[in-house]
C-alpha cells in the first residue's frame, strides 16, 4: 500500500514537471496573463478540494495534490486571455461535479481538466474557440482583442495550414496556451512513458488511430500532411498524452488500453471531420467513459476467472495434507 501511495506520488511530481514546462513555453508567447491563468486554477481547484473533501468527512493529504496537475493541465487547454470566471467555474466544475461527486480520486470516472473543458465548451464557446496570435502579450486584466481562430479551425474547415514545420514544432501558432508546443510535447510524452507515469498503450492507440483515419480519410491532397497536421492540431498530442493516457482512467493491461486510446481517437477523428468539430477528441474522451469503465470490469473478471482454478487447487492440496496428517 504505501508502494502504491509513493508511486502515485512520484506520477503526480513527473506530471507537474511536463506540464510547468509547457507553462513555461505559455509564459514565453503569452506573458503573464497565461501563468495567472494557471495560477487561479490551481487555486480554485485546491480550494474547492479541501471544501469538497471536509464536506465528505475527510482530511486533505499529499494524495489529494493531483487536483493542482488537473488544474494546470485545464488551464493549458484554455485561451491565454479567457475570462477569469470562465476559468474559475471551470474549475469548480471539474473538482466538484466531474470527480468528488462521484466519490473523489479513488473513484476517477472522468478525467477532471477534460470534464472541466467540456464544460467551458457548452457554456462559453465563442470565448473558448478564439485565441490571441503567438507574442501578443496582455496585461493582468486588460482586455482581450485581436483574437483569431485556431490553427485547428483552418484546418479543420481548409484541409491546410499555414505554418512551417518548425513554427508548428516549437508551437508558434494561434490555439490553447500550452497544448500546441508539439516538440515539448513529444518529449513529455517519451519521458512519461519510460517512467511509467501515462499509459503507453492508450498514448500509442489514440496516436495510432488518429494516424490511421488521417489515411484513410485525408483531409489534404498529401497523406503526410495529413498525418502530420490531424497530429498536431486539435489538442490530439496533448489530449493522448494528459487525458486519455492517464493512469485513473485508462485500463491497466496495455493492450486493452490500446484499444481504448485507439476508440477515443478514431470516434474523435470522425467527429471531426463529420462536424468540423474543433478538439473533438477531448470531448470523445469524456463521452467515451463507458468504453474504459467496460475494459476495466472486463480485467477484472479475466483476472478473477484466472485466479478461480489456482484457488481451488491450493484448496484441493491443503484438504489433502490434512487428510494425511490424520
Amino acid at each position: 500500500m504505501l508502494k502504491k501511495v509513493k508511486k502515485e506520488r512520484f506520477i503526480w511530481l513527473d506530471i507537474m514537471l511536463t506540464l510547468l514546462t509547457l507553462e513555461l513555453m505559455a509564459y514565453f508567447y503569452y506573458g503573464i496573463r497565461a501563468v495567472a491563468s494557471a495560477v487561479l486554477c490551481i487555486a480554485v481547484s485546491l480550494a474547492a478540494e479541501i471544501v469538497s473533501l471536509r464536506l465528505m468527512n475527510r482530511r486533505f493529504t499529499a494524495d489529494d495534490l493531483s487536483c493542482t496537475s488537473d488544474a494546470l493541465i485545464l488551464a493549458l487547454m484554455l485561451p491565454a486571455v479567457i475570462d477569469y470566471k470562465i476559468i474559475a467555474a471551470a474549475a469548480l466544475f471539474s473538482v466538484i461535479a466531474a470527480k468528488n461527486v462521484f466519490g473523489g480520486r479513488n473513484n476517477m470516472i472522468f478525467s477532471p481538466a477534460a470534464a472541466g473543458y467540456v464544460f467551458i465548451a457548452a457554456s462559453w464557446t465563442k470565448q473558448l474557440l478564439r485565441y490571441p496570435m503567438p507574442h501578443s502579450k496582455s496585461g493582468l486584466f486588460d482586455k482581450a482583442d485581436k483574437l483569431v481562430d485556431s490553427a485547428s479551425y483552418v484546418f479543420n474547415t481548409t484541409g491546410k495550414s499555414d505554418h512551417t514545420d518548425f513554427e508548428i514544432l516549437l508551437g508558434n501558432f494561434s490555439g490553447p496556451c500550452g497544448a500546441v508546443s508539439i516538440l515539448l510535447l513529444i518529449v513529455a510524452a517519451f519521458i512519461l512513458i519510460f517512467r511509467g507515469s501515462i499509459s503507453g498503450g492508450a498514448f500509442f492507440g489514440s496516436i495510432f488511430g488518429t494516424a490511421i483515419m488521417a489515411v484513410l480519410a485525408p483531409f489534404n491532397v498529401s497523406l503526410f500532411d495529413s498525418v502530420k497536421y490531424a497530429l498536431t492540431t486539435n489538442m490530439v498530442l496533448f489530449a493522448s498524452i494528459y487525458i486519455i493516457a492517464d493512469k485513473r482512467i485508462a485500463p491497466t493491461k496495455q493492450y486493452y488500453a490500446f484499444f481504448y486510446g485507439y476508440i477515443v481517437a478514431v470516434i474523435g477523428y470522425i467527429m471531426m471531420i463529420t462536424t468540423v468539430k474543433e478538439n473533438a477528441v477531448v470531448i470523445i474522451s469524456v463521452l467515451a467513459t463507458p468504453v474504459a469503465l467496460g475494459i476495466k470490469n472486463l480485467e477484472k473478471k479475466i483476472e478473477l476467472a484466472d485466479a478461480e482454478p489456482h484457488k481451488n487447487v491450493k484448496e484441493a492440496e491443503n484438504d489433502c495434507q490434512q487428510k494425511n496428517l490424520l
